[in-house]
């Protein structure tokens, strides 16, 4: 079984884990102190922004979406339906216009606003708060910037104050005041209700223009549908002083109906007007009318055109039955005096023939008696008997009697005839005249019904319009008032101390963050290990405010220790030998601490009592000179390879740190310093440093920018390279690799220099030993600072 406790890919994993997270948890004060930071600007913030509430109000449109308006009174007429339409976007938009805002600011007077100082904020004082009212009397152009003004009352004496004016002005209340933009009267607020916190002195206002006003409010002012399916409308208005804004919300609504109903008692008006000069009108034509159907019945001497053709086709009928009976009763008496005159004194007469002559009828039958009565003596008598004769004279007269009564009778019903027939001919032009009669007739009715029809029309109209204009319902009903919110919307406290937090906390993360990603130089071993396959023996920690450059005798401190380990280290890089052992001290470029480490190294080699030197080879620019400015001008190498003549001891001095160590310094700069490292010379130097010395430390130029060091590499025991945390890019690192394989430089070990705490490996970063004192929170603190 393995009882390893984690397999290579799972440390792998933490040590990258530990590796991603080791800058921030580095840098755990950036995080408090941001965090304290943002958390007072936050709290600064909320103390000095005005609280705004959102104030919000909703109406109802009832004829949204309809025909609207008194209108439909004229679309009924016209049958043009689709004007007046009102759709809810519409009325939207009405409610967005500047007309309307316009309105609410002229009725309200929101061209001024006064405020007061409260705390580190402006509070704006309106209606009870405002111990003053401002009347504003007209406007002025004026292109310029316009300052706030601030107001002092004294009694009735008011000062006024401003960037905008020359000088300060003067007045009092109730009187007008002339300023560049506009004249104003200021009065006092009898419905002023004192506050403690208020003070006039502290008063100011300010002042816009109406279009500039209007604009403001128009772009805080919200108006959307509530619900796509109703007419629900919603107002709203994120606003510091809640009185105010709730002003403004209402009277928009306000100003809104009173628009609506004076655009519906305009229109009203016009239709009424339009109704009244139609009905005139039609009046006129309808009494035309009427005086042309009396004139026409007054003409033709008609009462009912319909009972009038009934009557003479009455009468023409029986008319025309008395013409057959009057003809025929001519037929008959004329037929009768043809056949009296005809017939002889014996013979008798037709008599029930149908005559009419009731006369001649009787006569008849007097006459057939008699007749009768003769022939029946004749029988047995003659024509002389006198009953004969007497019988004959009667007949005789009778006869004639019979014949002159036919004779007039016959003149009668001719007579009769031919007034009935005059009375036929007018019946029948009468008759023959209907047609056109009843056609001019109905034309003159028709017109007449028309009028009749159009005039009542127009008299119910009337009436409605009429109702319509008395009774005038508000276009908008209110479903809520304006009514605010009980907390404040801006700032939100909580969400404002968590914003701040947040970026508390993000933006020494995003610091962080970025400079790691941009950062190309070496912090840590870790570093080095990941670009070079060469060992690093050795870390030196950075150097504490108040701690010394150099390792002193018997130095416990955290630079000793770290220099002891790196001195462990290099003894398992040296060569088993007898003879003294050179180590060249270099690196990269200038600044990476190859001459503290070269110093260092010596002294605490030198406090283990070993024999050690120390030669400045870097003489383009010395740098060992700055621990003992002293000496800053002394002969040293420079002068030893340039002169044969100077020896050994006029170059070696001893060092004042450690009777073990002695120093050769570099002396004066040459021109031709690498001429110098190739005669030989430096050579002999080393050879006669060998038999008094233990380690000979050389402290080298760097290697990229000069080729000094090259020249002599090859008489290294042991190279130690040195690299500054924080200061050696990573790609220089590349470079020593190069030189490494390029066999330029023998036998190499990283030295990593100038390390904070925080990269420190093992070991030293925990302290040990009697050095290793326990710092309180706030030295840690004044240490990080």
């Amino acid at each position: 079984m393995n009882n390893s406790s984690s397999t290579p890919e799972s440390k792998q994993s933490e040590i990258s884990l530990n590796e991603t997270i080791k800058p921030y948890l580095q840098r755990w004060l950036w995080f408090i102190l941001s965090l304290f930071l943002a958390i007072a600007v936050a709290f600064f913030y909320i103390k000095k922004s005005t609280s705004v509430y959102s104030i919000k109000s909703t109406i109802l449109i009832k004829d949204a979406k309809k025909s609207g308006g008194e209108f439909a009174v004229l679309s009924d007429l016209s049958g043009l339906n689709s004007m007046g339409t009102n759709s809810i976007e519409n009325e939207i938009e009405v409610l967005k216009s500047k007309k309307m805002m316009r309105d609410v600011v002229t009725r309200l007077g929101l061209q001024t606003s006064i405020s007061a100082k409260d705390g580190l904020k402006q509070k704006e004082l309106y209606k009870e708060t405002s111990p003053i009212i401002i009347q504003l009397v007209n406007e002025k152009k004026y292109d310029d910037t316009i300052f706030p003004v601030e107001i002092v009352i004294n009694n009735d004496k008011i000062t006024l104050s401003s960037n905008n004016f020359k000088s300060v002005l003067t007045s009092s209340f109730n009187r007008t005041i002339n300023l560049p933009y506009a004249n104003i009267i200021i009065q006092k607020n009898l419905n002023y209700i004192p506050s403690k916190k208020e003070e006039l002195e502290d008063l100011s206002f300010a002042y816009n223009s109406t279009e500039a006003t209007v604009s403001s409010f128009q772009k805080i002012t919200n108006i959307k549908l509530v619900n796509k399916d109703a007419t629900v409308i919603e107002l709203s208005m994120n606003y510091p002083n809640r009185v105010k804004a709730k002003d403004v919300i209402n009277k928009l609504v306000q100003v809104y109906n009173d628009d609506a109903i004076n655009d519906k008692n305009s229109e009203s008006m016009k239709t009424k007007n339009f109704i009244d000069d139609r009905i005139s009108i039609i009046a006129n034509e309808l009494g035309e009318v009427e005086g042309q159907k009396e004139r026409f019945k007054v003409a033709n001497k008609i009462t009912d055109l319909s009972a009038e053709a009934s009557i003479n086709l009455s009468n023409s009928a029986s008319a025309r039955a008395q013409l057959l009976e009057i003809e025929t009763q001519l037929q008959l008496s004329s037929d009768l005096a043809s056949y009296l005159s005809k017939q002889g004194t014996g013979q008798t007469l037709p008599s029930n023939i149908g005559l009419s002559n009731q006369t001649a009828g009787s006569n008849i039958i007097t006459y057939n008696q008699l007749v009768l009565e003769r022939n029946r003596l004749l029988e047995n008598a003659t024509t002389q008997n006198p009953l004969v004769e007497d019988l004959t004279k009667q007949i005789s007269v009778l006869r004639k009697s019979i014949s002159d009564g036919l004779t007039k009778s016959r003149d009668a019903l001719i007579l009769t005839r031919n007034q009935i027939q005059d009375q036929q001919n007018i019946v029948n032009a009468k008759i023959t005249k209907i047609p056109t009669q009843e056609k001019l007739f109905r034309s003159i009715e028709r017109q007449q019904q028309i009028k009749e029809s159009l005039y009542l029309l127009l008299l119910q109209k009337r009436e409605e319009t009429a109702i319509a204009l008395a009774v005038t319902a508000p276009k908008a009903k209110i479903v809520d008032y304006a009514f605010s919110s009980d907390s404040p919307v801006s700032p939100k406290k909580l969400m404002t101390l968590l914003v701040a937090m947040f970026f508390g906390l993000a933006l020494p993360f995003a610091y962080i963050y970025v400079k790691e990603l941009l950062s190309n130089r070496i912090r840590s071993k870790k570093d080095i290990e990941k670009l070079s396959n060469i060992s690093i023996i050795g870390e030196l920690p950075k150097i504490g405010r108040g701690d010394a450059e150099l390792v002193g005798k018997n130095d416990i401190s955290s630079m000793s220790e770290a220099f002891r380990i790196l001195i462990t280290n290099m003894n398992y890089m040296l060569p088993k030998k007898d003879t003294s052992k050179i180590i060249f001290v270099t690196s990269t470029v200038k600044g990476e601490g190859k001459t503290f480490a070269s110093v260092n190294l010596a002294l605490t080699l030198a406090n283990a009592s070993r024999k050690v030197v120390v030669i400045g080879s870097d003489i383009r620019n010395p740098q060992l000179q700055r621990y003992d400015p002293s000496k800053k001008r002394s002969i040293g190498l420079s002068e030893f390879l340039y002169d044969d003549s100077i020896k050994l001891e006029d170059i070696l001095h001893l060092s004042f740190f450690n009777d073990h160590c002695d120093v050769i310094y570099s002396g004066s700069i040459p021109p031709n310093p690498t001429d110098l490292l190739m005669n030989g010379r430096y050579e002999k130097l080393i050879d006669q440093l060998k038999l008094d010395y233990d380690y000979i430390i050389l402290d080298t130029a760097p290697l990229m920018l000069v080729t000094d060091t090259f020249l002599i590499s090859q008489m290294a025991d042991a190279t130690l390279y040195v690299v500054r945390s924080e200061f050696t890019e990573k790609t220089l690192i590349d470079f020593a690799n190069k030189q490494v394989d390029a066999k330029k430089i023998k036998n190499v070990g990283f030295v990593l220099n100038d390390v904070s705490k925080n990269n420190f490996g093992y070991g030293n970063k925990y302290g040990y030993g009697y050095a290793a004192t326990e710092k309180s929170f706030f030295q840690k603190l004044k240490d990080r600072f």
